[in-house]
């Protein structure tokens, strides 16, 4: 049946589409004068930085790159590509990070998956990048980033690499037109970027986000994260994972101030924050273990407060615990790639104030409830796909659906299937759900060990093994046995300088955790990480296949 409200229509002035592309816009009207990126010696305003913005996608156009099609870029974290989550969907493209880190098998592969026209590489790593060029069968415009300055006394001024393109940024971005109009994409809907999966198991699958989704995760993040006007935020989150997890849009649309960096080290940290009065960063919980571990030597005084955003593993307690004692105030957040990163958060509830410093980071490390912007995240069972009880106990998988969970797999209708069931996306990931609501992980459910019957959950394993003075990085995984079919096994990476036997680790585990959940075998060494910080457990799985 139609009512007379039916017959009141969208029009351009009371329906637009909503995009991250009007984040700039604005800013750099109202805030044309403020600093928009600071790397190294260079800065930009926000006139500037729109401007550049502008002439990207001008000379984008100018090359014949139309609605839909993919420019990717191979980058560190300079202004580059921050101008490049801005100015490729501005010609109307579609944006492929590469995380720079990747073999060039992997990232020839996205580049012949993702039909990529045009890459913009940075000469720093030109020679992983040749070698995936070399195994292409398009045709592609590639153009160089030439600057590789430092960006900090911390780091070193890296060798700049062969060019491998045709054109240099600085010369292409000169080519293009600074007075190129602004155009919203004719509908919300369609694709923003497309970002791969680290591929642990099989090729990596693309993500596909839109423009509605990306503008959503942006106000969601900042009544979550309490973030104010005019941020100085650190880029210590690799802008190739997730968009950066949205921060170059949410940044830009409070016109704060963005640093960039091409690497992470606890001094250059410590110098940022002292030295631009830096209110905000975020990273993998191997930042905090960098920042509580650096020596006094390479720490400064910071006398204003610091928000840390932190996600990609179930952050350690204890490091939680030393990251406040340092003034840092940490937010747990937990996403996914397919959901344009964090969709729940650990929200501070106020009678936790009254728990002892330990307990208080512990509640602090779950993952939390849904973000603003998240219809729902909830704990399913894995095979009635009814809601787990709320009990802390009963085990299921996390299952979201919301705004900002991505479009499906590019090219990949099977898994976008397997993905989406039962109007959910499931995460894949183990969890508990707390009579409050908050959301515990307990595993991977691939990292589920099973022995004897029983459930071993390797994070609660990780977790005491982190307490313990000479651990520096934890991972446990299932070892297969005879007897229980399978056992933990654990592999850690020790302190610089620091001891420790396998019987005096097994040992520590044991005061802590019932038998059962105590690793028989411990392997000592470093731990292999992805280029965001996690540790890559299926390397160490596959030690023990035959």
């Amino acid at each position: 049946m139609h009512t007379h409200y039916d017959a009141l229509e969208k029009n351009s002035a009371n329906h637009i589409p909503l995009s991250p592309l009007s984040f700039l816009k604005q800013t750099a009207d109202i805030f044309s004068d403020r600093t928009s990126v600071i790397y190294g010696t260079r800065s930009y305003t926000w006139r500037e930085t729109e401007a550049r913005v502008k002439r990207l996608a001008s000379a984008l156009q100018q090359r014949g790159i139309v609605k839909g099609d993919t420019v990717s870029v191979i980058a560190a974290n300079t202004p580059e590509l921050f101008e490049a989550h801005f100015g490729v969907p501005l010609a109307g493209a579609v944006l492929n990070t590469i995380n720079y880190r990747l073999e060039p098998n992997t990232i020839a592969y996205i580049l012949k998956h993702s039909d990529a026209k045009v890459l913009i590489t940075d000469t720093g790593f030109s020679a992983s990048v040749a070698e995936a060029l070399a195994k292409l069968d398009h045709d592609i415009l590639i153009i160089d980033i030439k600057d590789l300055q430092a960006s900090d006394k911390h780091e070193k001024t890296q060798a700049p690499g062969k060019p491998l393109g045709e054109i240099d940024y600085e010369e292409f971005l000169a080519s293009g037109d600074p007075d190129f109009p602004w155009q919203l994409p004719d509908d919300e809907w369609d694709a923003l970027a497309l970002n791969y999966t680290s591929g642990t198991s099989g090729r990596p699958k693309g993500v596909v986000y839109h423009h509605r989704g990306a503008y959503l995760m942006c106000l969601g993040t900042i009544p979550a994260w309490q973030l104010p006007r005019h941020p100085v935020y650190l880029y210590t989150v690799p802008m190739f994972h997730c968009n950066g997890w949205g921060h170059a849009w949410t940044i830009t649309l409070l016109a704060g101030t963005i640093i960039c960096c091409r690497a992470v080290s606890a001094p250059f940290v410590f110098d940022a924050i002292a030295n631009h009065r830096v209110t905000h960063l975020g990273g993998a919980p191997i930042i905090l273990s960098m920042l509580v571990n650096a020596p006094g030597s390479e720490r400064r005084e910071f006398g204003h407060p610091v928000k840390i955003m932190t996600a990609g593993a179930p952050p350690p307690p204890a490091v939680l615990e030393k990251t406040r004692a340092l003034g840092f105030d940490v937010m747990q957040v937990y996403g996914l790639t397919e959901t344009y990163g964090h969709v729940t958060h650990s929200l501070w509830r106020e009678e936790w104030g009254e728990l002892d410093f330990s307990t208080q980071a512990q509640r602090q490390s779950w993952q939390g409830v849904a973000l603003p912007i998240t219809d729902e995240a909830a704990i399913l069972d894995l095979e009635s796909r009814d809601y787990v009880p709320r009990d802390g106990q009963t085990q299921g998988e996390i299952a979201i659906r919301g705004n900002t969970v991505m479009k499906g797999y590019y090219k990949n209708p099977e898994a976008t299937a397997e993905a989406f069931q039962d109007n959910w996306f499931l995460s894949g990931d183990a969890a508990v759900w707390h009579d409050n609501g908050y959301i515990q992980i307990r595993d991977r459910l691939k990292d589920v060990i099973i022995s004897g019957g029983e459930n071993v959950s390797s994070v609660e394993v990780e977790a005491v093994f982190y307490k313990h003075p000479a651990v520096a990085a934890a991972a446990v995984v299932a070892m297969p046995d005879e007897k229980w079919g399978e056992v933990p096994c654990a592999f850690l990476e020790l302190m610089p300088g620091a001891t420790l036997d396998a019987a005096e680790a097994i040992a520590f585990c044991r005061e802590h955790l019932a038998g059962f959940k105590t690793p028989k075998k411990v392997i000592f060494g470093e731990l292999p990480k992805t280029a965001t910080g996690k540790i890559k457990k299926f390397e160490l799985r596959e030690q023990f296949r035959t």
